[in-house]
């Protein structure tokens, strides 16, 4: 063939997924447990009240003392609980954002807009929905996502929209153009990046 080096084609296209830069993953990962935490916490602890952090103690597996929501004290200790997940889920989100922020040095309105970055937030938000509900909800028998005759399907649709997630997640950060957030123009690297 005239013309030719005969070395290997050029490589066109995005590179194949082991050779994106995981450099967003942690990140992302981080800041998606965090934000499905703060929506748990806001939306079912506090907005619509089905539950809080210690509600289901009567039928635990570890001992915990019943503090129901019904009463003054019970609904001061469960305050309490519901304010340490909600102090675990900024940690999280500060996490997340100082190592996103030390990572990415240049282009960072670009990160934002990332199909990568948000698809490790919505796998974050199914990883901390997948542990919480399986912890919480399965092992420990703290709470229920709705306690009562139903709470098992609650509960397992809460596991299944974290395994949604995660899927859902993954696919998008795998859609996204890779971003190294160390080259000139934020783009891919040509050759393998490390994670």
């Amino acid at each position: 063939m005239a013309g030719t080096t005969g070395g290997p084609p050029p490589v066109t296209g995005p590179p194949p997924l082991t050779e994106r830069p995981g450099s967003l993953r942690l990140p992302g990962l981080l800041l998606g447990v965090g934000l499905g935490g703060f929506v748990d916490g806001i939306l079912l602890h506090q907005v619509l009240q089905w539950h809080h952090m210690l509600t289901s103690t009567d039928q635990d597996r570890i001992g915990v003392k019943f503090y129901p929501a019904t009463t003054v004290d019970g609904l001061k200790m469960n305050t309490v609980w519901d304010g340490v997940f909600h102090a675990v889920c900024w940690l999280s989100v500060l996490l997340g954002l100082a190592i996103l922020y030390a990572r990415v040095t240049c282009h960072r309105r670009r990160v934002w807009t990332s199909a990568v970055l948000w698809g490790w937030v919505v796998a974050g938000w199914g990883v901390f929905n997948l542990v919480e509900g399986l912890l919480d909800h399965q092992i420990l028998g703290i709470h229920h996502v709705r306690a009562g005759a139903q709470q098992v399907w609650w509960d397992a649709g809460f596991l299944l929209l974290g395994v949604l997630f995660v899927l859902v997640g993954w696919l998008l950060q795998r859609r996204g153009r890779p971003f190294d957030p160390d080259s000139a123009a934020g783009t891919a690297p040509a050759g393998p990046a490390s994670a």
